[in-house]
């Protein structure tokens, strides 16, 4: 195969050298392969050898000489299909041919000249095709010359200062930032009377980064107010001059912004920036942004740039972050540690600002939001700093109040004396543990607010409705896996790109840290000089846990996102309870999956098989399903009976009585406590329905069905029957158990299922559930969108 170059085989499975994508088996690479990218990519690298077969570079030419001088001259050693001139210096050339015989030609002639200059023409050099990102490093190279700084500070706090101290923005490179600013006010001033150029995120927030994006407002207010001002005058007087002598006969006579699209003003801003500013290039407007830009890359200082002209709210975060690090030393360690980690752990660090990964500002945030939750807090929340600014710092856009003290002097010190290793672990701690699926996070309020408040189409969240002026609308916060509201614009979700995969992760990362910074190892430097404190943290492991085979669990994360209009509405009418009735409707659609579409024998039973089932989940099955109602009445009865004891009088224990269950009136001890588990279903299943799904649904489905797998019940249900139909039984049935419960509160929200098989002897319940972690997730969040269309 040609590509079997670009193939190398790794612990976790393949490796694309070409398109630099990790493969963890070999369907994934069979299918990749015949993938458009790989395609794509494969096609421009033999495009890319062949022009270099055909090439050759020439040199010593000057900007006097132009490609027809060039073409006139190579073309008496053949055809010619391509001249590239050097766009800056003009000083070589790369002449492309037709034909390899002409290659040989040009190279074999001794001498070349061409008006008087000798020319130096070689064979054009080849170069092995990869697919790199020229803006940054190797990241692995990056953190290999920063392990050895780290070991060698005395401590954990000193390693994160040096963390802060090698990746911030240097002196020159602000002073650098400062000129383009100030390079772009004067030219934009010519164009946009009274116009300010405002620079705004990390090259000015005090968390800068090498080789950040300059992000820029363009603030046309004070123009539009010049712009009506020479109308009015111009009709007064009829002549096309201002009252401050400025001439109407400029770029703004072609536009007004008063009424202007932003569309228009960006193009009218992107051909400013093409014409009238140099060594800028690269310049695009990107329209489909949420909030669109114009791109622009400065060459001689290899700066990458935004331009905005309707985001004065970004600016005004920006003055948050400076006054929140104004006040709080610690904050910038924290944040430049977390982000370095985040990046690390690839839970960060979007290319081109896209995909499902966290940005800088909502990890910002994630930090700032944790220290106001500290004990005592070490940052005040938004509406604690709007309390502290005088009237003269009230400031209100586009309908936010967005309001706080504009010096830091004005805001209390923290009482909070804990050090930047506490801090850290701390953390890592909180969000271990936070259950992100039924919260969401306020940094303007310092507190998690109840999902539940949200998921209602007919009323807003309370925290927007109170900052919102009477006439101002808003649309609703986009809800997602981690749901993280920016301080002033309280319906935009920070961390609304995310998916549950990278939710998850995050958790996990934060989980394994929390795990090491228990550690000796994270606080105590090693005298042996091996890796302690942040470098162990910084290192990516590649080991993943296996489950264990005696217990295997399956996990439905509550997502409010893919939830129905209807059940949404009911879980908001539910409130704090919105566990109980999601967990009820998700065991009612788990035992369709298993009886409707996997044909599976289900029946309840109240069977305990493991003590260490959750201690109150019994009490939230109770309103489960109505078979698993049938179990927990069973359960009841038995209490029922034993209530009928008189209390304080001791009731003598038969030597055949369950020690488990104590008198009435008297607590049991917790380990012998006779309190019933959670009902649970035992499942008997006689064909192996999860083997050749995808193909059989292909032959009943052709070209008439191309909803993924999972996605309707009748298909999947006549998938199983066809399997059942035509393949032969297992010698024995599959036996197994599943226990529901549903955790919250101090983790994500999400249904958890424990199986167990009980018997199975032809070996294939690790197969049987490997095909549920993907299909029954899916298959009960179509049954949920069923149950609330039927009822």
């Amino acid at each position: 195969m040609e590509t079997d170059s670009d193939i190398k085989s790794t612990p976790r499975g393949f490796h694309c050298t070409l398109c630099n994508i990790p493969l963890p088996n070999r369907s994934s690479l069979e299918q990749h392969l015949k993938g458009k990218k790989h395609k794509a990519l494969s096609n421009v690298r033999s495009t890319r050898k062949t022009q270099e077969e055909h090439s050759v570079f020439v040199s010593g030419i000057k900007p006097e000489i132009s490609q027809t001088d060039i073409a006139e001259y190579f073309e008496q050693f053949g055809p010619l299909s391509d001249i590239i001139m050097d766009k800056d210096l003009g000083v070589f050339a790369i002449v492309q041919f037709s034909e390899t015989n002409s290659v040989e030609a040009t190279l074999s002639c001794v001498e070349h000249q061409l008006k008087g200059l000798k020319l130096r023409v070689k064979p054009r050099e080849k170069r092995e095709y990869k697919m790199t990102d020229k803006k940054t490093n190797d990241p692995q190279q990056i953190f290999d010359r920063l392990k050895p700084h780290l070991c060698q500070q005395a401590s954990v706090d000193a390693q994160m200062q040096h963390v802060v101290q090698q990746f911030q923005l240097g002196e020159n490179e602000k002073k650098a930032r400062g000129l383009v600013v100030q390079l772009l006010q004067e030219v934009f001033i010519e164009f946009f009377p009274d116009s300010q150029i405002q620079p705004f995120g990390s090259s000015v927030n005090t968390f800068g980064i090498h080789n950040c994006d300059l992000d820029l407002l363009l603030d046309l207010e004070n123009t539009k107010v010049f712009q009506a001002r020479v109308k009015s005058t111009t009709e007064q007087a009829g002549e096309g001059m201002s009252d401050d002598g400025r001439s109407e006969d400029s770029i703004l006579s072609d536009i007004d912004l008063s009424s202007a699209s932003p569309a228009e003003v960006l193009d009218l801003v992107a051909a400013i920036l093409r014409r009238c500013v140099p060594n800028v290039h690269k310049v695009s407007v990107v329209s489909s942004a949420r909030l669109p830009v114009v791109k622009f890359h400065h060459r001689k200082l290899n700066l990458q740039g935004d331009i905005s002209v309707n985001n004065r709210l970004a600016v005004r975060n920006t003055r948050f972050l400076q006054l929140c690090t104004g006040r709080e030393e610690r904050l910038r360690p924290l944040v430049y540690t977390i982000r370095y980690w985040a990046k690390q752990k690839h839970l960060a660090g979007n290319p081109g600002g896209a995909g499902p990964l966290l940005n800088n500002y909502a990890l910002t945030l994630l930090v700032i939001f944790y220290l106001q939750n500290c004990e005592p807090a070490v940052l005040p929340t938004v509406d604690q700093l709007k309390d502290m600014a005088c009237e003269e710092e009230e400031c209100m856009i586009e309908g936010w109040n967005c309001t706080f003290p504009s010096q830091p002097i004005a805001v209390p010190p923290s009482k909070n004396t804990q050090d930047l290793c506490s801090l850290l672990a701390g953390f890592f701690s909180f969000y271990a543990k936070f259950d992100f699926a039924s919260s969401i996070i306020s940094v303007r309020e310092g507190r998690a607010l109840p999902i539940t408040d949200f998921l209602s189409q007919n009323k807003e969240g309370e925290a927007m409705q109170e900052e919102q002026p009477p006439k101002t609308q808003h649309h609703r916060p986009k809800l997602g896996p981690l749901n993280l509201l920016d301080p002033f614009e309280l319906t935009h979700n920070v961390a609304g790109n995310l998916n549950e995969r990278s939710q998850r992760s995050f958790q996990r990362e934060c989980q394994e840290a929390d795990k090491y910074c228990h550690c000796l190892q994270y606080q105590h430097k090693s005298t042996k000089g091996k890796s302690w404190g942040l470098v162990r943290l910084f290192t990516r492991h590649g080991d993943v846990p296996h489950s264990k085979t005696h217990q295997l669990t399956i996990s439905i994360p509550f997502n409010s996102v893919s939830l129905p209009e209807e059940l949404r509405n009911q879980l908001h009418m539910a409130g704090d309870s919105f566990r109980l009735l999601w967990f009820q409707k998700v065991c009612s659609a788990v035992e369709g999956v298993f009886q409707t579409v996997l044909k599976c024998h289900l029946t309840p039973t109240d069977a305990v098989f493991g003590e260490d089932s959750a201690v109150d989940a019994a009490e939230e099955m109770e309103t489960s399903t109505a078979s698993l109602n049938t179990s927990i009445n069973s359960c009841d009865s038995t209490e029922s009976s034993v209530s009928t004891s008189m209390v304080g009088v001791k009731r003598s224990l038969s030597s055949d009585s369950d020690a488990s269950v104590s008198p009435q009136g008297k607590k049991p001890r917790l380990a012998k406590r006779g309190r019933p588990e959670p009902p649970h279903w035992t499942c008997v299943l006689k064909h192996k329905v999860w083997a050749g799904r995808r193909k059989v649904r292909r032959e009943l489905n052709k070209d008439t069905d191309s909803r993924p797998e999972g996605s309707c019940m009748e298909i999947e249900s006549k998938v199983t029957a066809h399997i059942i139909e035509k393949e032969p039984k297992l010698e024995e049935a599959l036996e197994f158990k599943i226990q529901p419960k549903v955790v919250g509160g101090t983790e994500s929200t999400k249904a958890v299922l424990k199986f167990e098989p009980t018997s199975d002897k032809a070996g294939v319940f690790q197969d049987f559930v490997h095909f549920l972690e993907v299909f029954l997730p899916k298959m009960v969040e179509t049954l949920l969108e069923r149950q609330a269309g039927s009822a």
